[in-house]
């Protein structure tokens, strides 16, 4: 799972991956952003000295009317 939002000003894609300490990235298109992320997971993982300080419990959406 990752989070993405979209910078109004650069129309950069930005997304990162909750709970996991160093994955995010960014990208000009959902497509480059998805393929940043997973190199950045792969080297975060081939570096092996994960410490994942935080628990991942989910995402909510709030809705204002």
């Amino acid at each position: 799972m990752r989070s993405v939002e979209r910078d109004s000003d650069t129309n950069l894609y930005f997304g990162y991956v909750p709970g996991f300490p160093g994955a995010h990235s960014q990208g000009e298109t959902l497509d480059e952003l998805h393929e940043n992320l997973r190199e950045v997971i792969e080297m975060l993982l081939e570096d092996g000295n994960l410490a994942f300080d935080t628990e991942f419990v989910g995402t909510q959406q709030i809705i204002i009317p």
